[in-house]
């Protein structure tokens, strides 16, 4: 039994091929839900959800723009499972990636969170330096064991996700957070695509800058709890 969360804005044309893959790769699975959070998108994203006859599909709708950690923090909050399976909303993540994490995150109880590395990226060139910069300060300060934190295809717990406290931008510090705590983590090579329509929402150099400053916000948070 697992949650599928999916944070989305302005992904009309890429949300129902998603969905149609999720649930093909999905196929020798019965029991999981596919929460969608739509993050107040202005496109026809909304009517085409509204589409969807999916018994296993829950929508839910932030009234106004709040960002993708708000939009996945909303989504685990309201999984029953408490596996959870984090994807992006664009396509470029492979829902036939999804087996491979939950068979790793399956084979060892003491697993607490499986990460997707993204080992050929689909972006532009800025997109793709700008991260590995990212990457590179952030592992040698918070020496997470990851080498692509960014990748938005993970599996982890719930209840343990749920305990740590919020900020925007917590997404892309799971690896660190769940390793400060002392949980195990594990990592696996996954595939990326190119996105079939539309573009990033996020600008490149903002979040690179965000980045850097979250990341000792994540060094403050793990000293805290080392000095309970």
């Amino acid at each position: 039994m697992f949650s599928i969360v999916i944070p989305i804005f302005n992904e009309g044309k890429n949300i129902t091929l998603l969905i149609k893959e999720i649930i093909y790769h999905l196929k020798n699975y019965n029991d999981y839900e596919i929460i969608i959070v739509n993050d107040s998108s202005t496109d026809n994203t909304i009517s085409l959800l509204r589409e969807l006859k999916e018994k296993n599909i829950i929508i839910i709708n932030n009234e106004i723009n709040k960002g993708q950690s708000y939009s996945i923090h909303k989504g685990i909050a309201k999984a029953k499972n408490n596996i959870i399976i984090t994807i992006d909303g664009d396509g470029q993540n492979d829902p036939k990636d999804i087996p491979k994490l939950l068979d790793k995150y399956n084979s060892n109880e003491h697993i607490k969170l499986v990460g997707g590395i993204r080992t050929k990226r689909k972006d532009n060139l800025l997109k793709i330096i700008s991260s590995k910069v990212a990457n590179f300060i952030r592992s040698k300060i918070l020496n997470d064991d990851c080498d692509d934190t960014g990748c938005s295809l993970k599996a982890f717990d719930k209840n343990i996700f749920l305990d740590f406290p919020y900020f925007n931008g917590i997404h892309r510090f799971l690896p660190a957070l769940f390793k400060g705590y002392g949980f195990k983590t594990y990592f696996v090579n996954v595939n990326h695509r190119n996105r079939m329509y539309g573009k990033s929402k996020y600008g490149t150099l903002d979040r690179l800058f965000k980045g850097i400053f979250d990341i000792f916000k994540v060094k403050q948070i793990l000293k805290n709890k080392r000095s309970l």
